[in-house]
């Protein structure tokens, strides 16, 4: 039966430098915004072309709290928050895709051009119900 001795110094630091690696700074120059603007909360996510998620920000994130989290004011504050991290990433041109009825729709956009991205399109893709949910039955009295 063998004994097992404790890791040297020098092990532990070989372990731990493995395992930490450098983070690799991606280079993209264009990127999709998808701005999810619902009554109590917005969500900005940009992305690259393919979808891999660059930076995101929300309106509870920046620090924002109860109904203060709903206001067009906080969704400029999260989009601004998103657009300098995308920045870094070397994001020059986006198209945006808005979607929910939230009252940051507008507002997250005009930060977003703010921040000195060139915007080539703008997309509503709120899901639309066709048909919808079926009726409640008829009410009795």
């Amino acid at each position: 039966m063998a004994t097992r001795t404790a890791p040297s110094r020098q092990e532990l630091q070989q372990t731990a430098a493995a395992r930490a690696r450098k983070k690799v700074k991606k280079n993209v120059a264009e990127g999709i915004a998808h701005i999810h603007a619902s009554f109590n909360n917005t969500i900005i996510t940009i992305t690259d072309r393919q979808g891999n998620a660059l930076s995101w920000a929300s309106s509870g994130g920046a620090g924002f709290k109860g109904s203060r989290k709903s206001t067009p004011f906080a969704a400029q504050v999260a989009a601004e928050a998103a657009g300098r991290a995308a920045l870094e990433c070397g994001v020059k041109n986006l198209e945006v895709r808005i979607k929910g009825p939230g009252p940051g729709r507008e507002s997250s956009v005009r930060a977003l051009n703010a921040c000195g991205f060139r915007i080539a399109s703008i997309q509503d893709i709120t899901p639309v119900p066709h048909n919808g949910c079926r009726p409640p039955k008829r009410r009795r009295v």
